[in-house]
């Protein structure tokens, strides 16, 4: 099967084989490596070495991608094969039988779970007759198996037009309104997950009001046993309810943590927790109020559209959920000024080295969560950063700030890795210490919905009601001046 593997291309034929990599610097060496005889010394093979592994590891997760292509194809191929020259079905069970001894032929093949068979077989399926861009790039190595099944999860109950609109969204880099930041195959499969169920809701020909009224019908608590004396407590909430308490718990884990306090934040927020059902000793722990952040397009607020709004955290609400965060407790409302074009918010600009509490906030807006390839950790967690610090001439601009993580923030200060420039609209980049530029990932930003727009894709000609399209929907003499914008109350509410 002919593909194009990611990351700098490997020969095997130059011998750069896994075990001579760990063999040191004694193994037989491709011939670009450094030499063992003349001015080399043994810093530079090691960092050669490093370098040659990290490019096996980068090729082998597209050897890996079309390794999985082929086991759908042949999974796809022996269920056809096996459906066709089975007996007549003749009845629902006849049907059930079937496929259970299709399920146990793969299993036993495969020595794998007859219920891990039956999902390979069900995912295989969609991607062979639903979503051929998904299999094609899972063919090429451009995408892993992870992005694949995510696609195939987040498609589920989209009709053939919405399948074939999510993937060209995410993987054709020609369609309209293309998914920003780069390619689908280079976010982690959890920060994909994440973006493709942000454009499912958005795009779902089902109104996000009525599927959230289902899915509260199945709310619930879980309780699990688990080993050495545990367990686990889970709870299936709305999403505005889960944030709150999240964020309660997490500001009343941090209000006990100093000097004297040995358990982690996690373990905090634990015992908390469990001291608040039980009605512990914890009661006495002020009960700080849920700080939740909420961006609401002005014209959803209104009751005009129903387009979803965005929960940080967490990702797309219905419009509902976030005209009762607004009226029933809002301290504060941020109004932000959005480009109609495509969503992107605009800068807040500063010259002090303080960050203001606005620019925090558009922050939180440019960046999403903390902006360190594939991690998850939300913005209001998160601490704001200078790039180029101020001492060496940096400035307290949007563009030279950033909203790392704890974690991340600390990486950045103790060891090689450093971040790239940013701009107003993109969180910065980073750069390894071996000198390897990972990217952030973009905030997946759309045009916002006007009153009576069926679609936001309206710059493409899209009228709602068979209307005829303006000569220039997007002329900008139809719009009010930056200062007139802001002070209509047009843009979106924080």
């Amino acid at each position: 099967m002919a593909g194009v593997l990611r990351g700098a291309a490997v020969k095997p034929a130059e011998g750069l084989a896994a075990g001579s990599l760990a063999a040191g610097p004694s193994a037989t060496w491709p011939a670009d490596a450094p030499s063992t005889t003349g001015l080399a010394t043994g810093s530079d093979l090691l960092r050669w070495r490093a370098e040659a592994c990290l490019t096996v590891l980068s090729g082998t997760a597209g050897m890996e991608a079309m390794m999985a292509a082929v086991k759908v194809h042949a999974v796809n191929g022996f269920d056809e094969a096996a459906q066709a020259i089975a007996a007549p079905i003749t009845s629902p069970g006849d049907q059930t039988a079937q496929d259970m001894g299709i399920q146990a032929e793969v299993a036993c093949a495969m020595t794998v779970s007859e219920r891990t068979a039956g999902a390979l077989l069900g995912e295989s399926h969609v991607l062979t007759t639903d979503l051929p861009l998904t299999f094609s790039a899972l063919q090429t190595g451009t995408i892993s198996w992870q992005h694949a099944r995510i696609m195939v999860d987040e498609t589920v109950n989209l009709d053939p037009a919405g399948k074939h609109a999510m993937e060209a969204h995410f993987l054709d880099p020609d369609a309209v309104n293309a998914a920003r930041g780069g390619p689908a195959g280079e976010l982690f499969p959890g920060r994909f997950r994440a973006k493709a169920r942000t454009w499912r809701e958005r795009h779902h020909p089902v109104s996000i009001e009525k599927r959230r009224a289902r899915g509260v019908q199945d709310r619930r608590v879980e309780y699990a046993p688990d080993r050495d004396g545990m367990a686990w407590l889970s709870a299936y909430l709305p999403a505005d309810q889960a944030a709150g308490i999240w964020d309660r718990t997490t500001a009343a884990a941090r209000a006990l943590q100093g000097s004297d306090e040995s358990r982690t934040l996690t373990q905090l927020r634990a015992d908390v927790a469990a001291d608040w059902l039980l009605g512990g000793e914890s009661d006495l722990i002020p009960s700080p109020k849920a700080q939740v952040l909420v961006t609401v397009p002005v014209f959803a607020l209104l009751g005009l559209t129903d387009e979803p709004a965005m929960l940080d955290g967490y990702g797309p609400i219905p419009p509902s959920m976030a005209r009762r965060l607004v009226a029933g407790g809002a301290d504060s409302f941020h109004r932000v000024l959005i480009d109609p074009r495509d969503g992107a918010a605009l800068e807040i600009g500063r010259s002090s080295y303080r960050v203001t509490k606005a620019q925090r906030q558009w922050l939180r807006l440019r960046d999403g969560k903390c902006p360190f390839p594939g991690c998850s950790n939300q913005s209001l967690d998160n601490e704001a950063d200078h790039l180029l610090a101020w001492a060496h001439g940096g400035t307290t601009g949007i563009s030279n700030l950033s909203q790392p993580c704890h974690k991340h923030h600390r990486l950045r200060h103790t060891t090689g890795w450093t971040p790239t420039p940013a701009t107003k609209n993109e969180p910065p980049g980073w750069t390894s210490p071996t000198g390897r530029h990972y990217t952030s990932e973009h905030p997946d930003w759309e045009p916002p919905k006007w009153p009576g727009m069926k679609d936001p894709e309206f710059y493409a000609g899209a009228v709602p009601d068979g209307g005829t399209p303006p000569d220039d929907p997007l002329d900008e003499e139809s719009y009010p001046d930056e200062a007139s914008f802001l002070t209509s109350g047009m843009p979106s509410v924080t």
